[in-house]
């Protein structure tokens, strides 16, 4: 079973679990938050159960730290939806693991009573081709927004649009590795051990 939850990616002076968008959060889910090994410039990233973060939050994360920050929503470690936003309201949004996603996002009959029927159905097959020929077109535009969003945050320069389009089309193992991926990718700079 993979990973179902948050990566919350922002940079701040002092840790991000002392921002007001995880003041909801008793001790305990607070001490069950990972901190991930941060990033130079002061960019870090925690690492949260599924009920603790809502991509509501990410405009007042962005407003307490002054800077850009983004989220990845893991799915079973099988996919990902990256959130992010800029000062400036700058927001993108990518799909990870997209031939994953497309089969997640084929919407279900409502008279159907044996989903793996469906599922093994040329409809179902069409429908996912279609939503993956969908997820594949947005590509080039998220990947602009993304490295806009990236030069705003003060990253170096990129790998160039077409890494960053190879790694949104990627079909890594894990979604969260193609997500951390993913930020190499936009310039951030390597993280390291504390």
């Amino acid at each position: 079973m993979g990973f179902w939850g948050h990566f919350v990616f922002a940079r701040s002076e002092r840790s991000l679990l002392e921002s007001p968008v995880f003041d909801g959060l008793d001790q305990g889910r607070k001490a069950a938050v990972h901190t991930l090994w941060p990033r130079p410039g002061g960019w870090q990233t925690l690492q949260l159960e599924h009920d603790d973060w809502d991509d509501s939050h990410l405009p007042t994360l962005v407003a307490w730290t002054g800077a850009p920050a983004c989220t990845a929503q893991i799915y079973d470690s099988d996919m990902a939806r990256v959130t992010g936003l800029g000062t400036g309201g700058l927001r993108w949004e990518a799909v990870l693991h997209p031939d994953v996603a497309a089969a997640l996002m084929v919407e279900d009959p409502a008279d159907m009573d044996d989903m793996s029927v469906w599922a093994s159905s040329p409809e179902f097959a069409e429908a996912q081709r279609r939503i993956r020929a969908e997820l594949d077109a947005q590509v080039p535009d998220v990947a602009a927004l993304a490295v806009a969003w990236a030069a705003s945050a003060g990253a170096g320069p990129p790998a160039g649009r077409e890494r960053i389009e190879d790694v949104l089309r990627s079909q890594e193992v894990f979604a969260e590795e193609v997500f951390f991926t993913l930020l190499d990718a936009l310039g951030f700079p390597a993280a390291g051990e504390p």
